[in-house]
């Protein structure tokens, strides 16, 4: 598949040359570029709910931090990471919704992996630094690719085509050894047609978090064909990832004592001391491979066609004490006469994987219409197993003998329509139809050996519609309702769930811009109404992930405010705040051996109350000064309303500097960056875990629901330094 996709890149990409040459401007290679994403992107007027952002927003605080950390100061959005520092694993959350439920496309094509529905920005270490631009729609926004959006979707462009020749170099430096280095170049558009472009980015780090490093890796190149009329892409990108685990988080007690303690990879040696194993970690590669041909076919039609495969593989290592024979399938061994069925043991837990998508779609625009329609396809192939790499007593195994194996298949398809109508210069009306049509299969037996034979099919109809009208110049008022539902991911079957979710979201929302375009304010209420929601319980599974029990009805409800006021030429100040409420209606949980029903409960990790601010101030032309801020109040991480459960508020603080020197021999210019994080020094925790089991050991006659919980600490007062030099 790999020599496949290359081999047409190549082909596509030498297709024209014979062509009659002609300069295109930037104008129309930038609008060719949008193509690749307008099917699922949505104009500034449309009745959706969204922010853009730009790649020069993107790259003053781009020092080596991942994008959701990036994005942390965006409307009713919670960023939190398991090495503490936004370098690793890091997750992102939109109106409480965890980043499994926030569908993220690039170029169009789904990146969020099929059969967990997670988001591993991991594996695309610095993928910051080729972004053009992205947009993130809050609520179930408008048909995208890939699962269904139930708290928002992330729609990324990588690097636009340049005219222009260039060159890149960038590093940073900064606490806990942390650092990043990167190279990006252009040749510009070669006889006005042919441009080649990449990057290459190492980043590493120690993290906060004890033993918590990453060892990243990434690379990004693309060859574009550029006419008049016609832009054909081809992308290759990826990256790869070494990182110390560090989801098990710590205790009350240990996080008031030490709050950087990581409890992964410890053991007992025979002397009976504790030591840490020092590969403890997570390694894992991913290729993406993508080819979009845009072509304009005249001034009412153009369309897209895009291919993708991605190519993942990589484990997770773990010394393992006292194990089992049995489950390793080892065979018990006699020694000086004693039997032996149990042994310490290094394992590693594998994923194998191929995904391949194809995406095409055309656009008609005229006068009144702009109408979308398209189909997309995808299949995915997923391989699970384990093995032993080293055991204290090896029995009858041999090295890398696989102790479980597993296969997930998933198939996809979707077909949608969509169109925008200008009924007049007030009235502008929008519809959008979508039909998702979805089957999973698996086989072989789960890491806990138990057997999964799954084969489900599902059919998704998801209609959204909105309105717009201009009350005047100034004013704009929209609304809209749109519906997603979603299967359920690849844990939620092992853990018996077969039942898809279902939302019904309906938006209400005034913008306003002043006549100098020096203030404008967003405002929007939500109410978004689930049937079967799959809620995170705030327990953990044995490798960090979240685990998830369906809630029954549930609903969001909340008013979103963005604004950005232009005070002075070179002052603006740039708030948010979302106020919401995140209900379970008649919950039921298990209480000390019975079902107990607690009416209506808090979701779990969704904080009534998210704000944040920047503060940009530019007393040079080439000086940029920011002081940003975010709040995120007090969230329960469970279901049942448990103090035990409860994450306090935090309010931190962030300052950022930008100085470009410019006019300067050799090299077209310098920059300079620097961000100080958490600047007053604030203990903090994002994230956490809670969970409840039953004591039947202290009183055999009765059952008593014990509960506990996990913290995931934040660096404290941190810091980075940035140098990049173009050319």
């Amino acid at each position: 598949m790999k020599k496949f996709i290359i081999s047409i890149s190549l082909g596509l990409l030498f297709l024209n040359l014979s062509a009659q040459e002609k300069k295109t401007d930037t104008t129309t290679v930038e609008t060719l570029d949008e193509v690749l994403i307008q099917s699922i992107r949505v104009k500034a007027d449309s009745p959706i709910t969204h922010s853009n952002v730009s790649k020069e927003e993107i790259s003053k605080r781009n020092l080596g931090k991942d994008i959701p950390v990036l994005l942390n100061y965006l409307p009713s959005v919670v960023t939190t990471t398991d090495a503490g520092a936004g370098v690793g694993y890091t997750y992102i959350r939109v109106r409480g919704s965890d980043a499994s439920r926030v569908n993220i496309t690039i170029n169009g094509i789904p990146y969020n992996d099929a059969e967990s529905q997670g988001t591993f920005w991991v594996n695309m270490p610095d993928f910051a630094s080729s972004i053009e631009n992205l947009q993130l729609q809050r609520g179930v926004g408008t048909s995208t690719n890939g699962s269904g959006a139930f708290g928002a979707s992330l729609n990324i462009l990588s690097d636009a085509v340049s005219d222009k020749a260039y060159g890149e170099i960038g590093t940073s430096l900064g606490s806990f050894n942390t650092q990043k280095y990167n190279l990006k170049f252009s040749t510009g558009l070669l006889n006005n047609h042919i441009e080649f472009s990449g990057r290459l980015s190492k980043i590493i780090s120690d993290g906060y978090i004890d033993r918590a490093f990453s060892d990243l890796k990434s690379y990004f190149l693309q060859g574009a064909l550029v006419s008049d009329n016609t832009l054909i892409k081809a992308l290759v990108f990826g990256g790869k990832e070494i990182t110390y685990q560090a989801w098990y988080g710590i205790d009350a007690e240990t996080l008031e004592s030490n709050r950087t303690f990581n409890p992964a990879g410890m053991y007992i040696d025979e002397e009976g001391n504790i030591q840490f194993y020092d590969n403890e970690v997570d390694n894992y590669s991913q290729d993406h491979y993508q080819l979009h041909w845009n072509q304009r076919i005249n001034n009412n039609w153009s369309t897209n066609l895009g291919l993708n495969y991605t190519y993942g593989r990589g484990y997770f290592e773990q010394y393992k004490e006292d194990q089992d024979f049995e489950f390793y399938n080892f065979t018990p061994i006699e020694m000086g006469g004693e039997i032996i069925n149990q042994t310490d043991l290094i394992r590693r837990r594998w994923l194998d994987n191929d995904f391949y998508v194809i995406n095409a779609n055309v656009n008609y625009k005229k006068e009144k219409w702009n109408i979308n329609s398209g189909v997309f396809y995808s299949f995915y192939d997923g391989d699970h197993y384990g093995e032993v790499i080293w055991a204290k007593y090896a029995s009858n195994s041999e090295i890398r003998d696989r102790y479980y194996e597993g296969n997930g298949k998933k198939t996809e398809v979707t077909f949608f329509g969509k169109a925008t109508y200008s009924i007049n210069e007030r009235w502008t009306v929008f519809g959008d139809l979508q039909e998702r049509l979805v089957t999973y299969k698996t086989n072989g037996i789960t890491s806990d050996k138990v057997p999964l034979d799954v084969n489900e099919k599902y059919a998704f109809f998801n209609p959204k519609a909105g309105l717009t009208f201009k009350l005047n110049t100034h004013n704009q008022l929209y609304t809209s309702y749109g519906r997603a539902q979603r299967e359920p991911r690849r844990s939620d079957f092992e853990n018996g769930v077969i039942k898809a979710e279902k939302l019904d979201d309906y938006e209400l929302g005034w913008r306003f811009a002043s006549e100098n375009k020096q203030t404008k304010i967003n405002t929007n209420l939500y109410y978004m109404n689930y049937k079967n929601q799959l809620v995170l319980t705030g327990a953990i599974d044995d490798v960090g992930a979240p685990i998830r029990e369906t809630s029954g009805s549930s609903y969001r409800l909340g008013l979103e405010i963005d604004a950005n006021f232009t005070i002075l030429k070179n002052l603006q100040i740039n708030p948010n705040i979302s106020f919401s409420t995140n209900k379970n209606k008649n919950f039921v949980t298990s209480r000390d051996g019975e079902l107990v029903n607690l009416g209506t409960t808090n979701i779990s990790f969704s904080p009534s109350i998210v704000a944040g601010n920047s503060i940009e101030y530019s007393p040079l032309k080439n000086l940029q000064l920011a002081w940003l801020t975010k709040y995120v109040g007090e969230q329960y991480m469970g279901n049942i309303d448990s103090e035990t459960s409860k994450l306090d508020a935090y309010f931190t603080n962030d300052f950022n500097v930008v100085y470009t020197l410019n006019n300067i021999p050799v090299v077209d210019e310098i920059i300079l960056k620097g961000l100080i994080n958490n600047i007053f020094n604030v203990d903090y925790i994002s994230n956490g875990y809670f969970y409840t089991y039953d004591d039947t050991w202290t009183n055999p006659d009765t059952i008593t629901t014990i509960e506990g919980a996990g913290y995931y600490p934040q660096a404290t007062l941190n810091f980075l330094l940035g140098l990049t030099v173009k050319f």
